[in-house]
């Protein structure tokens, strides 16, 4: 488009990139695991209170399948800083970044999963079991949407839309690793 501003190349080497790179996920899954944190606190106090015993066994049998899972997003979240430990100084920066963004995206899906199961045992226990589906729809589709869709839509927009930088001679013209951050130009 005429009014977009021309992407520009970094000036920066393979080991650079992947370096920016890493950083950039960190920067994302710190803002993620805060979340991760808290939904698994509060599951792990559900347990503990005294309304907790009236669950019938679909709200206990949500309750156990969100727990493991925010437990889940939480493991999947926190994997890329103990891959990056156990391959640090061993030459491995760029299969860190590469396996850290698969991990980062199954995180995000398991927590939309843990997200919907969450808002479905509270609707269900404050208002009943037809509304917790329909919030848990409606949470589903929001994490699908948002986190899924509109990232792809963005970047379908953009693909079309934008012209391709040209490779600088310290950037050779390789494939690149989307780590999904929306700062990354290669």
């Amino acid at each position: 488009m005429e009014n977009d501003a021309p992407r520009t190349v970094r000036h920066e080497t393979a080991l650079e990139r992947d370096d920016r790179n890493f950083a950039e996920l960190l920067q994302e899954l710190r803002v993620t695991q805060t979340g991760v944190q808290i939904l698994f606190a509060f599951l792990l106090t559900l347990a503990f209170t005294n309304r907790f015993g009236s669950l019938d066994e679909i709200q206990r049998g949500t309750y156990v399948a969100t727990l493991l899972l925010a437990m889940v997003a939480a493991a999947l979240f926190t994997a890329p800083a103990a891959l990056h430990r156990a391959l640090f100084r061993r030459g491995a920066k760029r299969r860190v970044v590469d396996i850290s963004g698969k991990l980062a995206s199954a995180g995000l899906c398991v927590l939309t999963m843990a997200f919907t199961g969450s808002v479905l045992l509270v609707v269900d226990v404050v208002l009943g079991r037809a509304p917790g589906i329909a919030a848990a729809a409606g949470t589903f589709a929001m994490c699908l949407g948002l986190w899924g869709v509109f990232p792809r839509w963005v970047r379908h927009r953009m693909s079309h839309h934008a012209p391709t930088p040209a490779t600088s001679p310290n950037e050779p013209n390789e494939p690149h690793t989307d780590t999904g951050s929306p700062t990354d130009q290669g």
